[in-house]
Order: structure tokens, then sequence, then C-alpha cells
């Protein structure tokens, strides 16, 4: 007996779904011109949420979130003018870079193990995720003998919630003196991942807390935390209507991503 199956069929992105036959192997093929027009997308609604607010698009910058994606598809979108991407897992990132021009920019987005922090270093421009004094400590500790100056953003969780890393409001306050006295970081601003909600909306609060949190942190230790990481695919331009330098862009560029392996 011969077994029928349907051609696949693409998404809204551009992206082959999966065959319905769970016996033959998922379609790995995708339309680079459609990474291209996702790219233009997401750059005019940047520019259209900065504008709503009398903001520059030139504020805002836009971190292409290449995190499970293959290096072919971060290569399609350096060919339709990405220079600045996102990733989450040091080896991960390891293994892409290498493979990509480089010119490119790359951010670390993801929770940043002790472990992982001497090869982190290296490959990254900005961290946008330092979410303990611990893990600051021992990346200044590290930085010191790699003889390097990270750039770091601290990551607060607002919403308090368990399943999610982060300094506390309070806890942030609290240790700032100790994490400005660490010579090796330049601590450049805030980072927030809100709570998962079916509406943008949702987020704008935390969004708001976030910014008068700098606005705060600024005025208590007399010192400038120009950039703000809020806002990813779903809820970016409310972040960028609510302050953010830096949004965290991914399944909008480049279609639903995998789960990755454990490292």
């Amino acid at each position: 007996m011969h077994i029928r199956c349907a051609v696949a069929t693409v998404d809204s992105f551009g992206f082959a779904q999966e065959n319905p036959c769970r016996s033959l192997p998922a379609m790995e093929t995708f339309r680079v011109e459609k990474i291209a027009e996702n790219l233009e997308h997401v750059r005019s609604q940047i520019a259209d949420a900065a504008k709503k607010k009398g903001r520059s698009p030139d504020e805002i910058e836009l971190v292409a979130i290449s995190k499970t994606h293959d290096a072919e598809k971060v290569r399609a979108a350096s060919e339709a003018g990405q220079t600045l991407f996102g990733e989450s897992r040091v080896q991960e990132a390891r293994a892409k870079i290498p493979l990509l021009p480089s010119s490119l920019r790359w951010h670390f987005v993801g929770h940043l193990q002790k472990n992982k922090i001497r090869h982190a270093l290296p490959l990254f421009e900005l961290f946008h995720s330092v979410d303990s004094l611990a893990l600051a400590q021992e990346m200044n500790r590290i930085a010191n003998e790699e003889g390097m100056h990270p750039r770091v953003l601290l990551e607060v969780n607002l919403a308090g919630e368990g399943s999610k890393f982060g300094f506390k409001p309070e806890t942030v306050r609290a240790e700032m003196e100790s994490l400005l006295a660490l010579p090796r970081l330049s601590i450049e601003g805030l980072m927030i991942i809100p709570p998962l909600a079916e509406e943008a909306e949702a987020s704008r609060t935390f969004f708001v807390q976030l910014r008068e949190l700098r606005d705060a942190l600024e005025k208590e230790f007399d010192l400038k935390l120009p950039l703000l990481s809020m806002g990813m695919t779903n809820d970016f331009s409310v972040a960028i209507e609510e302050g953010a330098t830096l949004v965290r862009v991914g399944t909008a560029i480049f279609g639903e991503r995998r789960r990755p392996k454990r490292e």
C-alpha cells in the first residue's frame, strides 16, 4: 500500500511547515527573499513606533535574534543589510559565528552560565542579561584575566517570575554600588523579559516600570544608563513607545525557532 503525503505548506514567514508524514524528514528549505521582506517590515514597524512618540528611528537598534537558526539564514539577513544579531547559547554561537562575515556584530541575550564566561567574552560586544551580582563578579574576574572590558546590561525581573532570571528591583538598588565597583564591567543599561502575554499592551506596564527604574538609578547613583533592552516580536512597538533603545526580534524575521539541544 502506498501512503500519499500532502505537500508541505509555507507559513506566513516564508518557511516550510513540517510534512504531515511523520516518517519523512521535515523540510528545511526557506525563501531567502522572505527574510529580506520580513526585515523590511520590522524596520517599518520600528520607524512607525518611533515616529508615534516623536523619536528618531536611529535611536532604536534592531537585534535580530538568530538563536537556533542556522548560519544560512543569518547570512541571508546580513545580505539584506542586518548587521547585529543576538544569540543565547554560547556553544551554538561558537559554532555559528566563525561561519559568517567578520563584520557582523553579536549580542548575548540569554542566561550566561559562569562556566561559559571565558568562551563568551571574545564573541559578544554586549551582554544583555547579567542577572546577579555573583555573575557580574565572575565576569569581572575573568575579564581581568583576559584583559577585556565587557559592556553589560542588568536584567531585571520586575514581575517576580520564578521561572526567569534577573535582579529584583530592590536588589539592583541595594547592590548597585557593588556592581559599579567592578572595574572591568561597563554597565550601560537595563533589560527585561516581561511575562508572556497574548496582547502586546500587557507588556506596557513593565516597560514603563523599567524605564522609571532606570531613571531613578541614574539620579540616585549619578550615572548614565542609556540603553534599555526591551521588546520582542510580539510587543516591540509598545517597547519603543516606552523608550526602548534595543529591541530583540527573532520570530518576525526568521520564523519559528527549533527547540535547542542542551549544551
